[in-house]
């Protein structure tokens, strides 16, 4: 009888500093990022409910509006090959939007300005 109280009074011991190390299996790094989380989720609670209010409201227009244009943008995504081509959209005050193609360089510029002068003679 005493060899087995011995034995659990010694494995208490042993076990105690274990289980106070242990704290529910995480460690200091795991509850710092739990913490943070935590205080980051609720700081933003109240924005992320803002953007879902305005999603439900802007949601059936922005539906509406895809299923009517969205053929349109495709077939003009079909015939535009190359979008470097092109500028940047602009908007006129009528409320027209231009699309202006980009001026094409010209090739014989691109080849004087980059040939090199051959040896012993300077260009002026």
């Amino acid at each position: 009888m005493k060899r087995i109280l011995t034995i659990a009074a010694i494995s208490a011991t042993l076990v105690l500093p274990a289980a106070a190390q242990e704290d529910n299996g995480q460690s200091l790094m795991e509850q710092g990022a739990e913490l943070f989380f935590d205080g980051l989720r609720k700081e933003m609670e109240p924005a992320l409910d803002d953007l879902l209010g305005l999603a439900n409201e802007f949601g059936p227009a922005m539906q509406s509006f895809f299923a009517e244009m969205g053929p349109a943008i495709a077939e003009l995504a079909g015939e535009i090959k190359d979008w470097s081509a092109y500028e940047a959209p602009e908007m006129l005050p009528n409320g027209d939007i231009i699309i202006r193609k980009k001026t094409p360089q010209d090739p014989s510029d691109d080849a004087e300005k980059t040939e090199e002068a051959p040896e012993g003679e300077i260009d002026i």
